[in-house]
């Protein structure tokens, strides 16, 4: 399905007090998104009147340094090409993964580098 996947990391920011710098010890924010239909089930086609079959992300997971900082679960209730943003303590340099799970198998996964300096 070509409307599905194209998952991204949209901006990984550091303080603004610091001037955006990333240090030891910062609390750095991420936004990510991911093109998905996010179908719950409940929807009726207008032409044919059939429902929709359930299609939406279940499952969020980020990684950073190679450890969970972040899970979530979801439902069919999230909106279409959903976005989001947490954050995490920056300690050093190195990889936030972020991976995407739905309830039909599909899985997509982006990386990111955070910077500390």
């Amino acid at each position: 399905m070509a409307d599905i996947g194209g998952p991204r990391i949209a901006e990984i920011k550091g303080p603004s007090a610091s001037g955006g710098a990333i240090t030891p010890g910062s609390i750095v924010e991420i936004k990510a998104a991911i093109r998905h239909p996010m179908e719950s089930g409940l929807r009726k086609d207008k032409d044919t009147g059939e429902v929709v079959p359930a299609h939406y992300i279940e499952k969020v997971e980020a990684l950073y340094l190679d450890k969970p900082v972040m899970r979530a679960t979801w439902t069919g209730a999230m909106s279409k090409n959903p976005y989001f943003r947490f954050n995490i303590k920056a300690t050093k340099s190195g990889k936030v993964k972020i991976t995407w799970t739905d309830n039909k198998g599909g899985s997509w996964s982006q990386e990111a580098e955070i910077k500390v300096q």
